[in-house]
């Protein structure tokens, strides 16, 4: 009987490693995440109408969650330093929540995936929103990170339900 973990970041003796992607060839691998921050209905007329104090915060959400996938391997002790080719940020505003969805997504050619990219961009996203916001609302909350797609690598094509 294997004692190996399932759990890749660990070795055989339970000790925390970083996965030596050295041997895996190279490919085109994409993620898309997702997420949610609801708020109050006057705070998010603050982000539509741009009268937020500190200004366009969709704009400067949109950098920070760029540059949040960009520096993930800096937030996430095991994960690989990724020359990323494409991280692309969409917000889409909500009336119904009311809040704000975040998705992104991220590319690379490489030896491993980009999920962690994907999501840490999204979080960094909706941080940002919070953090432009948070004088008129200190109630909103983040929701529903998650990943829905990732293309490419041994392990193929995975789509949420």
């Amino acid at each position: 009987m294997s004692t190996e973990s399932p759990l890749t970041h660990f070795d055989a003796q339970g000790h925390a490693h970083m996965v030596d992607v050295g041997a895996k060839s190279e490919s085109r691998r994409v993620a898309i995440a997702t997420g949610v921050i609801r708020m109050l209905p006057a705070t998010l007329q603050l982000i539509v109408t741009g009268t937020a104090r500190k200004g366009d915060v969709l704009g400067v959400a949109r950098i920070a969650a760029i540059q949040g996938a960009k520096r993930t391997a800096d937030l996430i002790p095991l994960c690989h330093p990724l020359a990323l080719t494409r991280v692309a940020v969409d917000f889409r505003v909500d009336d119904a929540l009311p809040g704000v969805h975040c998705t992104a997504t991220v590319e690379t050619l490489g030896r491993t995936g980009v999920e962690m990219e994907a999501l840490t961009a999204v979080q960094v996203g909706l941080l940002t929103i919070y953090d432009m916001c948070k004088a008129a609302d200190r109630g909103m909350c983040m929701t529903d990170v998650r990943l829905l797609e990732k293309h490419g690598g041994k392990s193929g094509s995975f789509v949420a339900d």
